[in-house]
């Protein structure tokens, strides 16, 4: 007679049991709460309350409560953050994969529910595990930029994120006295996960969390190095940008999406064909690239840092600061700066359009950019001219910029 999935002596793996389950509990414990406030500070990164450009999730209500104005200090601040988000992200990978596989017989135990609170934990750990695949193989695909899936990255990540927090902090308030029990024990005792009638032993428990320890290990070493300068980013071998750079030179650095891909008309970028347009309280003004040139120019040694988790190395900046720009449309030098809309020539892609705060315009590192590394921009790093600004993600250092309106989104 063949053993259903929902009898204990159907698992006969000897390795499952409660301290090998909580081992792993505890580390997905501390990395998920980790991973969670760095995707809200993500979030707040690409400031959504300038709805709706930055930012079309719709009916956010409290879930919005941890907004404020992104600062601009320090200068590395996004390029930290979503570093760790993502790369930590990848390395928890085996640790899940092995939790899940460690629990699996729950999904199957019956009768479903044998109280209110095995209801609840039940619930939660549906949840939980559905939330977690979710939000990792959604994570890993932008990772790769495979937008296969549908919808926003953004919305479906953020609305996600809190299903799949809310699912694991009520599972850890159920489950961590227990793991810290079983932690304390040193080796397995009976339980509901350990084996009634086990296989020999090919691997003991400690071998197996050795075994997931050196997988996390061996993507923190193929996927920490895109946030490094130096030697280090060539071992970033399974990061989309984390290898070589993208020729060389002083615009041989990492792009995310081309002027082909972007859809620039080369004749609109040309220097008889370009117009930046300033808009603000005292009109609207039109500048050539030889305009601005005869603007005071200013340099900021400034990374990009992107959403995917890949960062260059500071570049050298030299352009025209934002405030400057505002001071053309009436905003004087003793008045408060306003927001500005940043409007791109391209046509294809996200954040065509993308907003600043007054604290980002300010800022006397922030630029509309004409050269970097003492060259002009190449195409496919925004010539005639995008936004670079300390700290921002990198959707919002816009490229192949054709409007900037100051004041009132």
């Amino acid at each position: 007679m063949s053993r259903s999935p929902s009898s204990p002596a159907f698992w006969r793996s000897p390795l499952r049991g409660p301290w090998f389950t909580s081992v792993l509990g505890l580390v997905l414990l501390v990395g998920i709460t980790v991973l969670f406030v760095t995707g809200l500070v993500s979030y707040a990164a690409y400031n959504p309350d300038l709805s709706p450009v930055n930012d079309k999730t719709p009916d956010k209500g409290i879930l919005g409560f941890y907004l404020f104005a992104w600062p601009t200090d320090p200068h590395w601040l996004y390029r930290l953050t979503q570093g760790v988000h993502v790369t930590l992200g990848i390395t928890l990978i085996p640790v899940l994969l092995a939790k899940l596989w460690s629990v699996i017989p729950r999904l199957f135990a019956l009768p479903p529910a044998r109280s209110l609170a095995h209801a609840l934990e039940r619930v939660s750990l549906l949840l939980l595990v559905g939330g977690a695949l979710f939000e990792f193989v959604t994570g890993v695909l932008n990772v790769q930029l495979d937008y296969v899936f549908p919808g926003s990255f953004y919305r479906l990540h953020f609305y996600g994120a809190w299903v799949f927090f809310a699912a694991f902090v009520v599972h850890a308030l159920l489950k961590t006295p227990a793991a810290l029990r079983n932690l304390r024990q040193l080796k397995d005792g009976e339980g509901e996960l350990t084996a009634p009638r086990p296989d020999p032993p090919t691997v003991s428990r400690r071998g197996a969390l050795w075994f997931v320890g050196g997988g996390s290990l061996l993507l923190f070493a193929t996927t920490a190095g895109r946030s490094f300068d130096g030697p280090l980013r060539r071992t970033a071998l399974l990061a989309p940008h984390g290898g070589a750079e993208p020729g060389t030179g002083p615009n041989g650095f990492q792009i995310n999406k081309t002027a082909a891909y972007a859809g620039i008309d080369p004749a609109e970028t040309g220097e008889e064909a370009w117009r930046l347009v300033v808009t603000g309280r005292t009109g609207t003004v039109r500048l050539s690239r030889a305009d601005l040139l005869q603007l005071p120019l200013h340099s900021s040694a400034l990374p990009i840092a992107c959403v995917e988790g890949w960062s260059t190395s500071d570049q050298w900046w030299r352009g025209v600061r934002l405030r400057d720009l505002a001071a053309l449309v009436g905003y004087g030098q003793h008045d408060d700066l306003p927001d500005v809309f940043v409007e791109s020539l391209q046509r294809h892609g996200s954040f065509r359009k993308a907003a600043l705060r007054a604290n980002q315009v300010a800022d006397p590192r922030s630029l509309l950019a004409l050269y970097v590394n003492g060259e002009e921009l190449s195409p496919d790093h925004g010539h005639p001219a995008r936004i670079i600004v300390p700290a921002a993600p990198g959707v919002l250092n816009t490229k192949w910029v054709a409007r900037l309106t100051f004041g009132d989104l």
